[in-house]
């Protein structure tokens, strides 16, 4: 690993960071909804996009998938930002809301993250 590496994957995570926060916007923007479902896009898309990525690695070569895989989805998608909401519908009492955002995004992502894995792999 190099220092220009590391330069590259940072901005690739910069790009993917400022892509989830106009994303997230946009959906979520002058909507009063139940769910936190710009999160839930964006970590679902994120994984299958990933799941891309990982699938077509052989494909890709080793930089392409350090900047698209580690820079880019690492800062398009936020596990952190999906486990803060789901903690916070279940301290507002809305532990319905709590589990379906919480389990659903899991078993959502991790089926798109195998749909895209597969799919990669035909590229």
């Amino acid at each position: 690993m190099n220092a220009a590496l590391i330069v590259v994957v940072a901005l690739g995570g910069g790009a993917g960071a400022a892509g989830r926060f106009l994303l997230d916007g946009l959906i979520n923007t002058g909507r009063e909804l139940r769910l936190p479902v710009g999160t839930l896009t964006i970590n679902i898309t994120g994984s299958l996009l990933l799941g891309i990525i990982v699938g077509a690695a052989t494909h890709l070569g080793a930089l392409p998938v350090a900047v698209l895989g580690t820079g880019v989805m690492g800062g398009y998608t936020t596990f952190s930002t999906a486990s803060f909401e789901t903690v916070r519908l279940a301290r507002s009492g809305r532990i319905t809301a709590a589990a379906v955002n919480g389990l659903g995004m899991l078993v959502v992502s991790v089926a798109a993250a195998t749909a895209g894995i597969l799919l990669g792999g035909t590229l």
